[in-house]
């Protein structure tokens, strides 16, 4: 794969990031110059059964959605001689990760970036799927005329009710899957028992640190913490209504048993609407 080569309709132009299993480049359309992002397997990674599976998964997972907050797939090739490619929107923009870096989100900011990761989520959901890898790495702000919008990308982990309301996925049982800082207490222990509101502890986990600048648990001892304690209040080191309601609700994402938790995504986005549309009338 080199600047120039041809996969189907579209041209690479530079890789945009390079994982364990695949590698993402930036692409144009040959006939219209639409850019895309477009992920191919590595050749080692191609040749393993699961691999390719959670690949097909994630394209079949983004085939079922629609929403400003997720991003876009156009299609899936199966391209001699690179393999299969999953062909996405490019999505401009700064990774939420690389924010963190430099700055903290005041609460009106966090409202908003809470709203669009809530929103997300509850696309996801009503179609039955749990992401089970929310993190910062996986989320874009897109700029748009009134700042920007959180899009959340990469369903590799991705698990999908079928019918029955069952469970279905690749993960061998027992197994933690996820990224640990933003993983819920359950997932720790078995990502098969996660559900809805096991991605709502993961964006509440955001939140936090999006205003706080740091974790809600000290990382040399998160994983004991996490698991027999409650989150520490947010401190938003304010006392006005928004701040006060934003820390109850990103408290309430953060509990420690999934009952006492939002139940889906569509409840915490619903509170945070609500909070924000009080806010602008008050």
């Amino acid at each position: 794969m080199v600047p120039g080569a041809k996969i189907g309709a579209y041209t690479l132009e530079r890789p945009l990031g390079s994982g364990a299993f695949g590698v993402v480049w930036l692409a144009s359309r040959t006939d219209t110059g639409d850019r895309v992002a477009i992920k191919v397997l590595h050749p080692q990674a191609a040749v393993s059964h699961e691999i390719v599976e959670r690949f097909r998964r994630e394209a079949w997972v983004l085939s079922q959605l629609q929403s400003p907050h997720i991003a876009r797939m156009f299609e899936f090739l199966t391209e001699a001689p690179f393999g299969m490619a999953l062909v996405m929107e490019y999505i401009e923009g700064e990774l939420l990760s690389e924010v963190f870096k430099r700055a903290r989100f005041g609460v009106e900011d966090a409202c908003s970036l809470g709203i669009g990761i809530s929103s997300g989520l509850a696309t996801m959901q009503s179609a039955g799927i749990i992401h089970r890898d929310i993190k910062p790495e996986n989320i874009i702000l897109r700029p748009n005329p009134n700042g920007w919008h959180a899009v959340i990308f990469d369903f590799n982990l991705s698990r999908i009710k079928n019918p029955t309301g069952k469970m279905s996925s690749l993960t061998s049982m027992h197994a933690a899957i996820g990224t640990v800082p933003y993983m819920a207490p359950e997932q720790l222990l078995d990502a098969r028992r996660v559900n809805e509101s096991s991605d709502v502890y993961s964006a509440g986990t955001i939140l936090w640190r999006a205003v706080a600048g740091q974790l809600p648990f000290d990382a040399r001892e998160s994983l004991r913490e996490k698991l027999q304690q409650e989150a520490k209040p947010l401190p938003t080191g304010r006392t006005d209504p928004l701040a006060v309601g934003f820390a109850e609700i990103v408290g309430k994402a953060l509990r420690r048993r999934p009952a006492e938790r939002y139940a889906k995504a569509q409840d915490m986005l619903d509170d945070l609407t609500n909070l924000v549309t009080r806010g602008s009338h008050g």
